[in-house]
Parts: structure tokens; sequence; C-alpha cells
């Protein structure tokens, strides 16, 4: 997991999360912070044990820890995310020596996070679920203020 601590530690990450932090500091709803990437992580690397994928566990992880790191862009320049995010993490993934077929597998796999409409069993399928997936919407407390319909909802505990 060597590469995966090099993102966490690279200056620019860091500045991206920090920028998050800041402008969510008062959001009641979901948290776009390192809780949230370390649960997408996980949970992605779980579905991909749990059904015998073969997706790298590093690709998996840098999935994870990458895939909203653009939301201070969307917050301050109201460019979607999941386009900040790749393009963000084009440098990070190069410095944190990804080598080109997996820095496209999980380019792709960012920009489509948010597409409920991606190939079965693919990277980005995967993302997709577990971003979900890593929501405790049965405690929020905001819940009723949230945007998400019922069938996006995490309602229940499910891994």
């Amino acid at each position: 997991m060597d590469r995966i601590n090099k993102i966490i530690n690279h200056k620019k990450y860091i500045d991206y999360l920090y920028k998050i932090n800041k402008l969510e500091i008062n959001r009641e709803l979901c948290h776009h912070d390192m809780q949230h990437f370390i649960d997408v992580s996980r949970i992605m690397y779980i579905i991909n044990l749990e059904n015998n994928f073969s997706f790298d566990k590093e690709v998996i992880y840098a999935c994870g820890l990458l895939h909203d790191i653009g939301r201070w862009q969307q917050y301050e320049s109201n460019i979607p995310h999941e386009i900040a995010s790749a393009d963000l993490s084009q440098e990070i993934l190069k410095d944190c020596y990804f080598n080109e077929k997996e820095m496209e597998e999980i380019l792709k796999a960012i920009k489509n996070h948010r597409n409920k409409e991606n190939e079965q069993n693919s990277l980005s399928e995967l993302l997709y679920k577990s971003d979900k997936l890593s929501r405790a919407c049965f405690k929020c407390s905001a819940r009723k203020q949230c945007n998400w319909s019922d069938e996006k909802k995490n309602l229940n505990i499910k891994y």
C-alpha cells in the first residue's frame, strides 16, 4: 500500500482535503472527509473480495480516496465534483507511481461515480455502489433535509 500512503501524504491531496473540510464546516448533511474516503475504499475492497473481482487493492483505494477530492471546486466554482476530482487526481496519481492503464481506469471510475448506469461489475459500478453504501442514512440527523431519494438512502446496514 505504498502508493496509497503516498496519496494521503501528497501535498496537494492534503491541501484539497483541507479546502473541503473548511467549506463543509457547517454542513449538516454528509461530509466528504477522510472518514468517507476510507469507508468507500474499504467497502469497495470488501465487495471486490466477496465477488471474486480482480481489481487491484491499490487501484480500489486510489478510487475511494480521490473520488470526491474536487468537492471544493464544486462549492467554489460550480464545477461538477466528479469532473474536478478526476482532473485534480491526475497529477497525484502520476506522482504516486500509478501507470497509464491504472490511471485511465481510476479516472474513468471517478468520472462515472455518480452514474447509476455503469457497466456491470466495472470499477465505476463498484465505486458508485460503495459511495452510496458508505453513508449511514439510518442514523443521520439531517435525513429529512437530504435530497437523495429513499431508493438511494442507506436505511439498513448492508456491508
